[in-house]
């Protein structure tokens, strides 16, 4: 098996969840939301980004408008939608049910350890 795979179909997994979160806090346009996911340590390229939000704005989770740029053409910012945002929420809670899975299975020794006592 091909840890790089693994790590790929992970990433894959999540980023639908960060993308939302970050345009929980504000609008942004997507070479702002690539930028910010690098800082994260999520590395995205174009190719994947914009398929992704063509397909929460069709989905109804977004909605964006056209700002004009001092430094280009305009750019269109997306935000959440109110749908997009009941839709975090659930997803808020099954990251949270995840992440518990996670942790528990991770620290298993350790709490098997303290049955044994």
């Amino acid at each position: 098996m091909n840890i790089e795979n693994a790590k790929s179909q992970m990433r894959k997994g999540m980023l639908e969840y960060c993308v939302l979160l970050l345009l929980k806090h504000r609008p942004s346009y997507a070479s702002d939301i690539i930028q910010q996911l690098k800082n994260a340590e999520l590395l995205v390229v174009e190719g994947t980004l914009y398929p992704l939000l063509t397909r929460l704005k069709n989905d109804g989770l977004l909605c964006y408008e056209w700002q004009e740029s001092t430094q280009g053409p305009p750019r269109k910012y997306y935000a959440l939608s109110p749908e997009g945002e009941k839709f975090l929420e659930g997803l808020e809670g099954a990251w949270t049910e995840l992440s518990n899975t996670v942790n528990y299975l991770k620290n298993i020794h350790l709490i098997n350890n303290k049955e044994e006592k």
